[in-house]
């Protein structure tokens, strides 16, 4: 494909959310690209794209957008920010199913399919061990993440079309500025409870969202980038480490611990999420990207923290 520019069409399913605003904002103020994001909800800001609305569930009209683009991105998928109720856990995984599934039925109508199709798939389909250090080519872990995640790359390798090149990009935990996780976890260590969670030896695998959209623009500008890729920083911390390098950087030296049965209980009630996303945690490292010379402009923890919050993340 050639390098991205104002010619360029990408469209991004699942658009509307943090890490599609960012990802589009990158495209257009970096290549001046056209971009259409594909979404159940128009995006609650304006920017410098076009939206299409869609069900992610039936094949309908939508399908127009994908004619002729240079790529697509799917990025669809309910947030597992949330109490694990058994509607919630059936969201989760249909979301992500369900809207892989139509895409590929469109892609496989199409006269002109987009040449390249980038799928989010998620860090966490290797579980929680205390204390592996996981690859692209370790084993998938049990539990209702990694069944999502299988299952829903299982959909994209049905749907993708043998004529496009699809990249699979197994993302972490994104640090950014404007949204996410990181948004929550500031707060809570500028009040000065920052501190470790239960054990703080559970792995925090991140990547800083700058990287995330450099890695998503690589696979879809350089034609080698085929198959299942970790998409994460190269240097996976403790939960321990994480949250003092947290303290340091928005600049609060006190930080209270918060006990397992502590989060077991606050997390449902008060922030309205499921514990184990905090109790739990891996280690994973990205051995396919490193290999084929990608290069992080965030490698640690410390400045990548220092750089979003210095910056009003």
């Amino acid at each position: 494909m050639r390098p991205l520019d104002s010619r360029s069409r990408i469209v991004i399913a699942g658009g509307s959310g943090f890490l599609g605003r960012s990802l589009a904002r990158h495209f257009v103020d970096q290549h001046d690209c056209r971009v259409i994001l594909l979404s159940r909800n128009r995006p609650r800001q304006e920017g410098p794209w076009s939206f299409q609305s869609w069900d992610a569930r039936t094949l309908d009209d939508w399908s127009s957008v994908l004619d002729g683009a240079d790529a697509l991105v799917n990025l669809v998928g309910r947030t597992v920010d949330c109490i694990k109720t058994p509607d919630h856990r059936d969201e989760i995984l249909r979301s992500r199913v369900e809207s892989t599934r139509v895409l590929g039925e469109a892609m496989n109508r199409l006269e002109t399919p987009p040449p390249v199709w980038v799928q989010m798939s998620t860090a966490h389909i290797y579980g929680d061990p205390p204390t592996a250090v996981c690859d692209e080519g370790s084993a998938f872990g049990t539990g209702l993440a990694p069944e999502v995640g299988v299952a829903w790359e299982q959909a994209f390798a049905e749907g993708c079309p043998e004529s496009v090149r699809g990249v699979v990009l197994r993302t972490s935990f994104v640090v950014g500025r404007g949204g996410g996780a990181l948004a929550r976890l500031g707060l809570l260590a500028r009040i000065g409870l920052g501190g470790r969670v239960a054990s703080g030896e559970q792995g925090m695998s991140w990547l800083h969202q700058t990287d995330m959209n450099r890695i998503f623009e690589r696979a879809i500008v350089d034609e080698s980038m085929r198959g299942a890729y970790i998409a994460t920083a190269p240097n996976p911390v403790s939960n321990t480490v994480f949250m003092r390098a947290l303290r340091k950087a928005v600049r609060m030296p006190i930080g209270l611990p918060a006990f397992e049965w502590m989060v077991r209980i606050g997390a449902p009630l008060l922030m309205r999420t499921d514990p184990e996303l905090a109790i739990y945690g891996r280690y994973c490292v990205p051995r396919r990207l490193l290999e084929e010379g990608f290069t992080f402009e965030f490698e640690e923890i410390g400045p990548a923290l220092q750089n979003l919050c210095n910056r009003g993340g």
